[in-house]
């Protein structure tokens, strides 16, 4: 198909071990496995874990992917009273933030978005906050139902921002986050948005689906997804949630956005009726597969990377890799091998938001052209047969391979009723990485011997918070030119009332200011 490719140029993110890209990124890299046992404070290991997992009401792991502080929340800055606060979804509050943050680092204001066709879709399958205030009838009030609704994830983030786009909720299970990047791209294709804000959200608050997919043999007991390994046993059950800025690549290259990557094509399809409802459909995989690539016009045989669903079963696991062997093969160059990983070994399921954190790997690792490794393989699954299809399982943090240019990777989500999803991706064109501006040592002479930054926040306390985040991310990224910091500063975030203006002559000069 002949269609204009799709710009990543905003992201936004909070994963286990991660409260933003950056960091994640870093995760990544380092090889961090970010599981730990389940907090205290969400619900009684004790009370619920079992090694026995057919003993009713219990689950037979501890383990899982945890976000810190997920009750706390500004409403004020949202507009939004205290009371609508205590029945409002965790899950409405995290996208909310995260909304704001992929904005700012796509550089679009918030209010020169407003009264657009800016698109919002947001995967969300999970509802365990209002499993829990359902306990007592007497917390409900007249903002329960719009704190609760999932399709109020979606709509209040389009109120808030004053968006004129689609605004929906994408419930298919695992996949909803990566069908919603699906579904945004046909909006942007179509003109039907300009703007897209895409994501999924998991929140857990309860035990009650863990408990029950305990009970279905879907959960790793010793708390570790070993995709593709022998001795994989189950996922771990995680949280979190991920949002990214879409826009048409030529809009994007008009107004000189920062690009992560290119989206190039998708597809979605459904298994059908196979061997269970909750059974993988391999036929079904290489079919989306096929259509993937065929939209995006790509061949299977120049793709380097796949972050695959990976879901660390015995069985899943070499379902999915047939069919992506079966496709992965097509125009291949005998010994070229694709490398494929899933970041699920280092964060966990999470569910439906599973598929955007995928995406958000998968489109850093073009950005930063490096393919970070996927954990806990060390011994090949028997039922894969490597020998029979060109995928090697991504062990170590290495370069992009020097002759891949373009680079190109693809992304999967399947989820447990049967909606599958692929997502292919591309690396940022080359004349956008030419227009990055050179690195200056503290000697050379700027374009302008003085520029003017400015900051401002809602309080006192938080911009004396933001000038502090401003100095960690100075010290951290030295090569950062001070005209592009000052301009986004100015020109690509809102301001509020508490302001501070300082007056630089380079980087350097700023930070000891």
């Amino acid at each position: 198909m002949n269609q204009e490719p799709i710009a990543i140029i905003g992201m936004g993110c909070r994963f286990p071990g991660a409260k933003n890209p950056e960091a994640f990124w870093e995760l990544l890299c380092n090889g961090v496995d970010a599981i730990t046992e389940v907090p205290p404070a969400r619900w009684d290991n004790e009370l619920f874990y079992d090694r026995d997992a057919t003993k009713p009401g219990k689950m037979n792991t501890k383990w899982g992917g945890f976000l810190e502080q997920v009750d706390k929340f500004d409403p004020q800055f949202f507009g939004i009273s205290p009371r609508e606060t205590q029945t409002m979804d965790p899950q409405q509050r995290l996208l909310l933030e995260l909304a704001w943050e992929a904005l700012e680092d796509a550089g679009q204001p918030p209010e020169e978005l407003a009264g657009t066709p800016t698109g919002v879709f947001m995967g969300i399958s999970s509802f365990d906050y209002y499993e829990l205030i359902a306990q007592n009838t007497s917390n409900f009030t007249t903002y329960t139902g719009t704190g609760n609704l999932n399709c109020i994830n979606a709509n209040r983030l389009s109120y808030f921002f004053d968006f004129l786009g689609p605004s929906m909720a994408i419930d298919t299970a695992c996949s909803s986050s990566l069908v919603a990047v699906h579904l945004a791209c046909q909006s942007l294709w179509s003109g039907e948005s300009t703007l897209a804000l895409v994501g999924g959200v998991h929140i857990m608050t309860s035990p009650w689906m863990s408990v029950a997919y305990s009970q279905g043999g879907f959960m790793a007991p010793d708390g570790r997804c070993k995709t593709f390994d022998a001795k994989a046993n189950g996922y771990v059950r995680s949280e979190g949630a991920g949002l990214v800025v879409l826009k048409p690549l030529s809009q994007a290259l008009e107004n000189g956005d920062r690009i992560y990557a290119l989206v190039k094509g998708s597809a979605t399809n459904q298994d059908g009726y196979s061997n269970g409802l909750t059974a993988p459909n391999p036929l079904a995989q290489e079919a989306v597969l096929k259509a993937a690539y065929k939209n995006a016009g790509v061949s299977p045989g120049d793709v380097q990377y796949i972050e695959a669903h990976g879901t660390g079963t015995k069985l899943g696991d070499p379902m999915e890799m047939k069919a992506l062997g079966a496709v992965l093969s097509i125009d291949r160059t005998p010994g070229d091998y694709c490398a494929v990983g899933s970041a699920k070994t280092n964060i966990g399921h999470l569910e439906a938001a599973a598929g955007i954190a995928g995406l958000i790997k998968v489109a850093l690792s073009l950005h930063y052209r490096q393919i970070p490794p996927s954990l806990h393989f060390q011994e090949p699954n028997p039922y894969i047969k490597f020998d029979e299809i060109p995928l090697r399982v991504q062990e170590s943090l290495t370069p992009w391979p020097e002759k891949s240019i373009p680079a190109f990777a693809g992304v999967s989500s399947f989820g447990f009723g049967g909606s599958n999803s692929h997502v292919v991706l591309a690396e940022a064109p080359v004349e956008v990485k030419n227009q990055k501006s050179k690195v200056k040592s503290q000697e050379d002479v700027l374009e302008r011997p003085l520029h003017l930054l400015t900051l401002s926040a809602q309080t006192e306390t938080t911009l004396k918070q933001l000038v502090t985040s401003y100095y960690q991310h100075l010290n951290k990224h030295p090569e950062l030119a001070t005209e592009d910091i000052c301009y986004t500063a100015h020109l690509g975030r809102s301001h509020f009332s508490y302001r501070l203006a300082i007056v630089t002559s380079s980087t350097k000069h700023l930070k000891e200011q």
